[in-house]
């Protein structure tokens, strides 16, 4: 896959001071960043996170899903260990873009769940693409993680990639009144892993 490093530089953040990795996929023409903090080439197994754009909840602090609150948590869990590494991938709305996923939030508001939503709109229940991934930690120098997800998908596409996943780690955070059928839904249909006191 073509994938062209552009830079680095220092990212400030209320948890720490991070470093911020910019990649352009040509393939795809999509840009990509990488977020890590302390030394993620040793061998010992990296804390990491892969996480797919969320605009509603990344940045405008929508409650109706629970990204927002992962993307907090992971950066807050790798400043308290001072190491570990953020993959940001442009998968807006599980892939199919920041469009169609207001007009699939449209049918959620009309009764859909997450997934029936994306159906009616003609795509898949998920159709992100992991692949990425590879070329950006091999740039990394990164081999071996302990990945911070509740979705099992990620952990075999990873190992499928060749990338050696130590140890799945949950990340649940970000529960409330708006996003509990989505949560039950990404557990019950999309195979999310979730502890039964708490599926946020």
């Amino acid at each position: 896959m073509p994938l062209r490093f552009v830079q680095s530089s220092k990212l400030p953040t209320q948890w720490g001071v991070f470093d911020v990795h910019g990649f352009e996929d040509a393939e795809s023409d999509k840009e990509h960043i990488a977020v890590t903090m302390g030394d993620v080439s040793s061998d010992e197994p990296v804390l990491l996170r892969i996480h797919s754009e969320c605009l509603t909840g990344d940045a405008l602090f929508s409650i109706r899903c629970d990204c927002g609150a992962q993307l907090e948590e992971a950066m807050r869990r790798i400043a308290d260990e001072g190491r570990g590494a953020i993959l940001y991938l442009r998968q807006e709305g599980r892939g199919i873009g920041l469009l169609n996923k207001i007009k699939a939030y449209h049918l959620q508001d009309q009764g859909a769940d997450t997934v029936e939503a994306n159906e009616q709109l003609g795509f898949g229940a998920d159709m992100r693409n992991y692949s990425i991934c590879k070329p950006i930690l091999k740039h990394l120098k990164v081999s071996k993680v302990r990945l911070l997800t509740n979705n099992p998908h990620k952990v075999e596409a990873l190992e499928t990639l060749g990338i050696s996943v130590t140890e799945r780690v949950s990340l649940q955070t970000g529960r409330n009144p708006h996003n509990v059928n989505y949560l039950e839904t990404k557990a019950g249909k999309l195979g999310h892993l979730f502890d039964d006191q708490d599926k946020g």
